[in-house]
């Protein structure tokens, strides 16, 4: 898509790498908490536009595709001296013209909903931000015959594999990048690998998720491996409600600090009931 102008003086174009410090600027000043490296990482693996006048950018918006059916969006933000002109609502125009007739999810904050209601996103779920620091972790039980492990050198696609059947949609493109910047353990369970957690840098300390199990107890041993690791230091989670484990990561000392609400245009995935999504990588990428 060409450069566009809007009667207001904002010119709209493609996003590129020479934007993450400006975009960065623009996330920090609406106190998200990304560090250069979080926008670093997700320009890479999606495209976007930014919204600019002669101050600089003072917008964005960002897609990735999940397949040839599936997309998410994410990073959509407004300066907040320029919000209420239409921006936000044309940067999602060009950005879905982009995507084309694949379904489209999103985690909507509240100011937002209204705007993803009127172009067509309906609510499926909500996702609860849990963050804290954790200073003792209790272990969690496995099955007999099972163990968490680090992953290994030939568990790639078994990785991938697992992340598709909890989604409903592609996510090797997602786990590949995720596994150069994370660490990540696994449930083995006689050499079959049943379940994942990853752990990396973001914001203000460390992200867990995707967290994928089974079960809701399975899910907690992979947790709990993460937050005894790094037992004092500043834990970020994103979970979907559906799953309730919220309860459990307040008592853990990852209290609930806001609340999102997923959304889709099109056809919601349709997730392997026996393989379940307990932390989402982060609100935008899902």
């Amino acid at each position: 898509m060409t450069n566009q102008v809007a009667p207001a003086g904002v010119r709209y174009r493609r996003m590129t790498e020479n934007d993450v410090d400006a975009a960065h600027k623009l996330s920090l000043s609406v106190r998200w908490p990304h560090r250069l490296q979080d926008w670093a990482f997700i320009q890479r693996l999606g495209a976007g536009y930014v919204a600019e006048d002669e101050q600089g950018v003072i917008g964005t918006v960002m897609c990735w595709s999940h397949g040839t059916e599936f997309a998410s969006v994410g990073m959509v933000i407004v300066a907040a001296e320029k919000q209420g002109k239409g921006i936000g609502r044309h940067l999602m125009s060009m950005v879905m013209a982009e995507l084309g007739k694949r379904n489209v999810i999103l985690n909507a904050t509240e100011s937002g909903q209204g705007m993803y209601s009127n172009i067509g996103f309906t609510p499926i779920g909500d996702v609860h931000q849990h963050q804290g620091t954790v200073f003792e972790s209790r272990l969690i039980p496995l099955q007999p015959g099972e163990r968490i492990r680090p992953l290994g050198l030939r568990d790639g696609a078994k990785l991938a594999a697992l992340g598709g059947r909890a989604a409903g949609m592609p996510r090797g493109t997602v786990t590949a990048a995720l596994l150069d910047a994370s660490e990540c353990v696994v449930i083995d369970r006689y050499d079959e690998v049943i379940g994942c957690a990853m752990l990396r840098r973001f914001g203000h300390g460390y992200a867990i998720g995707p967290v994928i199990a089974p079960d809701i107890e399975r899910a907690k041993a992979l947790i709990s491996h993460w937050t005894g690791t790094y037992a004092g230091s500043f834990v970020r989670i994103d979970v979907p409600a559906a799953c309730a484990i919220s309860p459990w990561l307040d008592e853990l000392g990852l209290v609930q600090v806001d609340s999102v609400v997923t959304m889709v245009r099109g056809e919601a995935p349709r997730q392997d009931g026996a393989m379940r999504t307990f932390a989402i990588v982060n609100q935008a990428l899902g």
